[in-house]
C-alpha cells in the first residue's frame, strides 16, 4: 500500500486547519481526522475511489468528511513525493465547493511553494 503524508501550513503559531479542527464538534473532528489517517493508510489511488478525496484544480484537492448533516472539507495540496500539505478547513453549506475556498487554498499553496523556492 502506498502511503501519503499530511501536515498542516503554518501562517501563524496555529495552522489555520488547526484552528479549523478546534471549532468543530467533536464527532466532526474525528471524522475528518479518520478521512486523513484512511488517506495515509490506503494511498490516493483508494482515497479518490472511494470518494473520500477529489481534485478540484491543478494540484489542489479536497479532503471530504461527512457526519449527519455536517460536510466538513479540507483543502490540501502535493509537496513532493508521498507529502501533502493541507492549506485550511471548511464546513461545506452548498452542493459545489465555493470558489474563494478554493481561491484560499490556491493562494495558500502559492506561497508555501514561493518560500520552499526561496530556501
Amino acid at each position: 500500500m502506498k502511503k501519503a503524508f499530511f501536515d498542516y501550513l503554518s501562517t501563524g503559531e496555529q495552522s489555520d486547519f488547526e484552528n479549523f479542527l478546534a471549532q468543530l464538534p467533536l464527532k466532526d473532528r474525528v471524522k475528518v481526522l479518520e478521512m486523513i489517517h484512511k488517506t495515509e493508510t490506503y494511498g490516493l489511488e483508494v482515497a479518490i475511489k472511494m470518494k473520500w478525496v477529489k481534485k478540484i484544480s491543478k494540484n489542489l484537492y479536497e479532503l471530504r468528511s461527512k457526519v449527519s448533516n455536517n460536510i466538513q472539507r479540507a483543502i490540501y495540496f502535493h509537496v513532493i513525493g508521498d507529502y501533502y500539505m493541507i492549506t485550511h478547513g471548511f464546513t461545506k453549506k452548498t452542493q459545489k465547493t465555493p470558489r474563494s475556498e478554493i481561491e484560499r487554498g490556491e493562494r495558500l499553496r502559492m506561497k508555501y511553494l514561493e518560500e520552499e523556492n526561496e530556501n
